[in-house]
């Protein structure tokens, strides 16, 4: 994204044709605003997407610029966001833009929303970011003297669209079935064609066995992973260091099992066994051209055909309703399912540390011995 400080909008050309006549000043407004989210992909995606759902909506519905929003508009956009018109909404992820005769110019295919199966409702947690991000958005054009009052927080009853819960949502993650099936579809694969999937074994085995996101394993301007994040300390223990959420530093202790996942991963990329100190060869390489991978999306892809090849299996073999739960999973659920496996049988305090979390409340979420113990309290009532 070019620095729209810098090298402020001149057109919307690329974009649509005919734009509203405040348009390119709210374009200006929330590239600057996005621009400075740029340091972190997954959030820097997060609040693109929304900005550019709620510009459309200002735009080709509610036919208004920013500056005209109130109240009761922001309650109509989340009505439409719950459910938007099937005209908006894609089976699949396509590029925004295409370069057509050295010009980009709008993609006929993409749609704002994506839902590759069934009837696309918004989640809860969809709500809560949808809220989250605008109101951010709005306190900025505030500071920014754009605007005298945020909307979003005049509106009196956000309750009627976010749900409160007793209790803490059930963590989205792979069974062990699943697991088995994903971890051997990736090894399947590596062992078929070795130059294109041992880069794809080696990202379910990290995701899983240190708990990454998905953001921790991509090039960004804020950091870098390499191969020399790997290190020994004096006692022989390896450890990886990466920076995650928050822009926090830490390192996480590697076992015995990740550390034979690196060597056969390195031995594949024609590398020494183990890294030497401060080496500087890309964690995840690409297979065309050179350095590493800069694109969560592409480690998304990566990720998704395995879980594709493990869901055909499982279908094959008789597993037909696991396989179509695993058709729901993203690549986020590989961390989940690592720290609930682990949660098992290591102290929550080390799995809290590997994890990144900011308390020990945040890993208990993963621990399911008291729901367990509900449920099996409720089996035997009987009715009557």
């Amino acid at each position: 994204m070019c620095n729209p400080f810098k090298e402020p909008v001149s057109s919307l050309d690329h974009l649509m044709r005919d734009p509203p006549a405040d348009a390119l000043l709210d374009y200006q407004h929330a590239s600057e605003f996005i621009y400075s989210y740029r340091g972190s992909p997954d959030t820097f995606s997060t609040y693109r997407r929304e900005i550019e759902h709620f510009l459309h909506w200002c735009w080709l519905i509610a036919h208004k610029s920013l500056s005209q929003i109130v109240r009761e508009d922001i309650e109509t956009y989340v009505e439409f966001s719950k459910q938007p018109p099937a005209n908006w909404i894609g089976e699949k992820n396509v590029p925004r833009l295409l370069e057509k005769g050295g010009e980009r110019v709008p993609n006929p295919d993409w749609r704002p929303y994506v839902c590759q199966r069934g009837e696309y409702i918004a989640s809860q947690a969809t709500i809560q970011s949808l809220f989250s991000v605008l109101s951010s958005f709005f306190n900025f054009l505030i500071q920014e003297n754009v605007l005298s009052a945020n909307p979003v927080s005049q509106m009196r009853q956000k309750s009627k669209f976010i749900r409160k819960h007793q209790s803490q949502g059930k963590i989205r993650r792979l069974s062990p079935l699943q697991w088995d099936y994903v971890i051997e579809s990736a090894q399947s694969l590596a062992n078929q064609n070795p130059v294109v999937y041992e880069r794809t074994l080696f990202i379910m085995n990290a995701l899983f066995a240190m708990y990454l996101r998905v953001s921790e394993l991509v090039e960004t301007p804020r950091w870098r992973p390499n191969m020399g994040h790997f290190q020994m300390d004096q006692e022989g223990n390896w450890w990886f260091l990466t920076v995650g959420k928050g822009n926090k530093e830490r390192e996480i202790s590697v076992s015995d099992a990740m550390l034979e996942a690196l060597k056969r991963y390195r031995l594949s990329r024609g590398l020494p066994a183990l890294p030497a100190p401060g080496e500087s060869s890309p964690l995840i390489h690409k297979t065309r051209g050179k350095g590493g991978i800069t694109s969560t999306r592409q480690i998304r892809s990566i990720v998704q055909h395995c879980f594709d090849s493990a869901a055909a299996k499982m279908r094959t073999d008789g597993f037909t309703e696991d396989a179509e739960r695993l058709g729901d999973a993203t690549v986020h659920w590989l961390r989940h399912t690592g720290i609930s496996e682990d949660v098992k049988h290591r102290p929550r305090e080390h799995v809290r540390d590997d994890a990144g979390h900011g308390s020990s409340a945040i890993t208990d979420r993963y621990i399911d011995v008291e729901r367990a113990e509900r449920h099996a309290s409720a089996r035997n009532k009987l009715i009557r």
